[in-house]
């Protein structure tokens, strides 16, 4: 390994062996000056300094240095200089040779004890540099950003090149197929870092790299053992990393490949590069990366495990929540459903666009409290109640009322459950829920619309700027005993309801009420398209960083033109039902439905017979013509009809069985004044 910052404690060191240099020439000289010799007087002896000075130096150059000085004073003093006697010679050569002995062995105890000290410091090194990769690596639960952490710790102070390939199923956050044996491996490159600016034959992070059958990488991933080579040529760089290979002073020479192995699956491959002019990878190199690189691989399996996790729960989530939203003949609707982070972690928003009897249809919301499994799995239980309820024509009002009371069925079994110690897991506590459910009939144009504890919906009136529905807000579903307040107003066609979640308005970054107002300005700007209209709602109210799921619904309304509806008053004789079969038929023949005419007949006669008979008066008739015809028959009584099976010799009771082979849906809903009973037909 190559240690960076060594420098000032080389100068140091030397600085210090300078002084001793110094202080061995400074001994000499009292040496020789208590021999009675005119050291000072003797010019001759300033070769003593770069003798002693060249300790400095590495032990071959010293050794070069002092020789060289010895050789010139023998020549100089022994055959230039008559004019110092004998004893002086001998003494200078002598006190030149003793400074080359000790220059030496200084020499020797200095590079020994910088040897020691770069042991120390490369020791020092890989401690910090296992420090840093523990403390950065796996900061998130996201395989790609793990990834990159490892390289952004691994190069410069470890490589001059590093990335990370894995197995797509690792990404995606699934279980290994099969373990890689032979053949060509594919893997996905989700990470790259290099110390230079630009590399040629880039592998960009999200590109696929093939690892022929064979090669070093290759072989790595199937032995799971890590694997280090010196590269000769640009051949044996294409088989560790086809953006590792450059040109001139840049090209690589030394490789590195370890498996990323967690819990006894091989994830992928991490790879590391050296390039010229720095030390090639060496045993205590694969050392320091088994220790750096099964942390890191531990760290993307973590992430890839949540990441399946999460995926598995979103799915769950989403199953429980409309795949698709049919079209509507009383509206034209959009919606969207946005879960929270990772960090809120699951919640219990949902929404519905539910068909009901006569053309109408129900828009609904609602939130389950808090996040999680626990509360996407309420939310489908709440969603699926909801559409039972509406199947039986209750009114806004009624409808929350009996969901009031199914939320706290559940809460008091789940208390139970805790209770008898069977419930393994985190403490739910009560279950709260909010909802908003909204009924539109195109025929009248009137909606009526009640809440629990939910936002108000928003509506914007053609030509105007959006406002909030005043609905009584009523206590959260869970609370019980307080009734919930319908409301009804008139809509103009064309007119836009907005049903949200809290998710939606609320935010850390500004209070509700900002939030309303932030929906309002949004929702007031002309965008003809729904879709639109939802993307532009959503961008300009969320941020990347919601801390709560989030569902809406824009529905823009619509009129059932006259055209396609018959309406007819009867009287309660027995008589009235030739005639309602008779006005059936001519309408029907105005539609151009002539084929329809004897099923429309036999229907309509048995449900106005029964209206009769068995309720009483004012009956009303009504067609309804759209994607199906719908027949549907009114009287003043409560008691709605119960379809059985006629025995053998029973003389009634086969009608209504009849009329329900014929119709494709029927059903009985409750008005205040009465109840209607209606049957669809396929046109």
């Amino acid at each position: 390994m190559e240690i960076h910052h060594m420098r000032p404690v080389r100068l140091s060191n030397s600085f210090a062996l300078l002084l001793l240099s110094v202080a061995l020439f400074s001994g000499v000289q009292l040496a020789l000056a208590a021999a009675h010799i005119h050291v000072m007087g003797l010019p001759e002896y300033s070769v003593l300094i770069p003798v002693v000075a060249s300790a400095l130096l590495s032990l071959r150059q010293t050794m070069i240095v002092g020789l060289f000085n010895l050789a010139a004073t023998i020549a100089i003093y022994g055959t230039l200089r008559r004019d110092i006697g004998c004893a002086s010679q001998i003494m200078v050569v002598t006190a030149l040779a003793v400074a080359l002995g000790i220059s030496l062995a200084v020499c020797r105890v200095r590079l020994a004890g910088e040897r020691r000290l770069k042991h120390l410091m490369i020791a020092r090194e890989r401690l910090n540099l296992l420090s840093e990769a523990s403390s950065r690596v796996g900061s998130t639960l996201n395989v790609a950003r793990t990834a990159e952490e490892l390289t952004e710790v691994a190069v410069d102070r470890f490589a001059d090149h590093a990335t990370v390939d894995v197995f797509d199923w690792a990404l995606q956050g699934e279980e290994p197929t099969r373990e890689p044996h032979v053949g060509d491996i594919t893997l996905r490159r989700i990470a790259r870092q290099s110390g230079l600016a630009a590399l040629p034959g880039t592998v960009r992070p999200g590109e696929v790299v093939t690892y022929r059958e064979g090669s070093e990488t290759a072989r790595c991933l199937t032995t799971g053992e890590p694997t280090r080579v010196d590269i000769t040529d640009a051949g044996d760089a294409t088989c560790w990393s086809a953006d590792a290979v450059s040109a001139g002073a840049n090209a690589a020479h030394s490789a590195l490949v370890v498996p990323l192995r967690a819990r006894g699956v091989t994830l992928g491959a991490a790879l590391f590069t050296r390039f010229q002019g720095r030390d090639a990878f060496d045993a205590d190199d694969v050392l320091l990366a088994q220790e750096i690189v099964p942390r890191a691989a531990m760290c993307v399996d973590n992430a890839r495990r949540y990441t399946r996790e999460r995926n598995t729960a979103l799915a769950l989530q989403r199953s429980l929540l409309p795949q698709v939203t049919p079209k509507q003949p009383a509206v034209e609707a959009a919606t969207r459903y946005m879960p929270a982070d990772s960090r809120a972690g699951l919640g219990g928003d949902w929404y519905d666009v539910i068909p009901l009897s006569g053309a109408r249809v129900a828009l609904v919301v609602g939130d389950v409290v808090g996040h999680g499994l626990h509360a996407s799995a309420t939310m489908g239980r709440l969603r699926t109640a909801v559409r039972t309820l509406a199947d039986i024509d209750l009114p806004p009002d009624e409808l929350l009322t009996h969901l009031d009371d199914l939320i706290i069925r559940l809460g008091t079994d789940t208390d139970r459950t805790r209770g008898d110690g069977h419930n393994v897991g985190t403490h739910f506590g009560e279950l709260v829920a909010t909802c908003l459910y909204m009924i539109y009939d195109p025929v009248s144009r009137r909606c009526t619309a009640a809440r629990a504890g939910h936002p108000p919906p928003a509506l914007v009136r053609p030509g105007s700027q959006a406002e909030y529905i005043d609905i009584p807000a009523g206590p959260p579903l869970g609370v019980g005993g307080l009734p919930f307040e319908p409301t009804e107003l008139q809509l103009p066609e064309g007119s836009l309801l907005a049903l949200y979640t809290d998710g939606l308005i609320e935010s850390p970054n500004h209070g509700l009420d900002e939030g309303l107002e932030h929906l309002r300005k949004a929702l007031s700007e002309p965008i003809p398209s729904l879709e639109d209209t939802c993307d532009h709602v959503l961008t300009t109210l969320v941020d990347d960083h919601s801390r709560d799921d989030v569902a809406l619904v824009i529905a823009r309304t619509q009129e059932l033109e006259s055209k396609h509806v018959a309406t007819w008053d009867l009287s309660d004789d027995l008589a009235e039902v030739a005639r309602a079969r008779d006005l059936a038929s001519l309408q029907l023949g105005g539609w151009d439905l002539e084929e329809l005419a004897f099923t429309t007949q036999l229907v309509v006669s048995e449900l106005v017979t029964n209206a009769i008979r068995y309720g009483r008066g004012p009956v009303q008739v009504r067609l309804i013509r759209q994607d199906t015809l719908i027949c549907e028959v009114s009287d003043g009584s409560n008691n709605a009809p119960h379809l059985r099976r006629a025995q053998a010799f029973d003389e009634g009771g086969r009608g209504l069985f009849i009329m329900a082979q014929f119709a494709e849906r029927w059903g009985t809903r409750q008005r205040p004044d009465g109840k209607t009973i209606w049957a669809e037909l396929a046109l």
